[in-house]
């Protein structure tokens, strides 16, 4: 229903003619008039005192799929979440673009931080480096760690500076006049950069595993070792992509409030907020335990994609439990 229509119902609902409307609203009768014929359209300072003269909501009377409601309940239904403003939405978009080849590139960092010491690996199985096992391990371990380190120190910051938008994520919101068509455009001007970031993702992903497949038409273990190296930088570049044109448009979802960022989604994820710490602190113990109690740092390393995989199944387990409690409680 558009807005037209709903002023129209809305004042013969409260039983007032076109002038009394207009004296409420200290306008003239033909700019009401003109508003119920669809011929112009009210600013937003008179969207905001008829939303509180019929005792709707601005996001009833904006958004044309909306259908009529009673009053109590869309003003009840805004008065529960939190306004976005248009400033507010262009900001966060804004610092969310500026902010993801720096995110890509830290999460990079951690798919690389292995690379050195698959190669150093690679040297000492060829016998053609003075190298010991041991020394290679210390070496191509501090690598890792101090690039891991580099990569998390810059999530944490962009975190900190994105933190006053977080509720954009985080809580249910309404969209203020004209939030909708900004974000609607952007993401329109971003999905051919969006399709072609996915593209070229996987492309990069799929070729990694060829020279990895070509090493084992020669035997030899320092090659095929090697080539994993080579697979991991593949694949970093790839995740690059994902991560760089994922993270903007999530931020188009976050405002727009589908997939993930549903107000039930929402709600899933806040009862879901402690489990992410509890899970990670508990697989670093038992990393740390087994890796000093049979001294086996240069195997122990497998515990984080198996951590990493089911993290994601005990996750989406937990996810289905609350959704179908959720349903039961309707």
């Amino acid at each position: 229903m558009i807005l037209a229509d709903k002023i129209i119902k809305l004042r013969k609902r409260c039983g007032w003619s076109q002038e009394e409307l207009a004296n409420k609203l200290d306008v003239s009768r033909q700019a009401v008039s003109k508003w119920e014929s669809g011929n112009s359209i009210p600013d937003m300072e008179k969207i905001v005192n008829m939303s509180d003269l019929f005792g709707v909501s601005t996001d009833f009377l904006l958004k044309d799929e909306i259908e009529m409601e009673t009053p109590s309940e869309t003003r009840d239904s805004e008065d529960n979440n939190r306004s976005v403003s248009v400033e507010e939405a262009n900001g966060f978009m804004d610092m969310t673009e500026a902010f993801s080849r720096k995110t890509a590139l830290a999460v990079q960092t951690f798919v690389l931080s292995p690379v050195c010491l698959v190669v150093l690996a690679a040297f000492t199985d060829s016998r053609k480096y003075h190298m010991s096992d041991n020394m290679a391990t210390g070496i191509g371990m501090v690598v890792l760690l101090i690039m891991v380190a580099c990569g998390v120190g810059a999530l944490i910051g962009m975190g900190f500076q994105l933190k006053p938008y977080e509720y954009i994520k985080k809580d249910n919101i309404t969209l203020q006049y004209g939030v909708k068509g900004i974000v609607e455009k952007r993401r329109s001007e971003f999905a051919a950069t969006y399709r072609k970031g996915i593209t070229t993702g996987v492309i990069l992903c799929i070729v990694s595993v060829v020279p990895l497949m070509l090493s084992t038409i020669k035997d030899s273990d320092p090659l095929t070792t090697a080539c994993v190296g080579i697979l991991l930088i593949f694949v970093s570049f790839g995740v690059n992509i994902f991560v760089r044109v994922g993270t903007i448009e999530n931020s188009y979802k976050a405002l727009m409030q589908e997939e993930d960022f549903t107000q039930e989604a929402k709600d899933t994820e806040k009862k879901l907020q402690f489990f992410p710490g509890i899970y990670w602190c508990s697989a670093t113990a038992i990393y740390l335990a087994i890796s000093f109690g049979f001294d086996s740092w240069g195997r122990s390393w497998i515990i984080w994609p198996v951590a990493g995989v089911l993290f994601a199944g005990i996750r989406g387990i937990m996810v289905m439990k609350i959704k179908s409690e959720n349903r039961r409680n309707r």
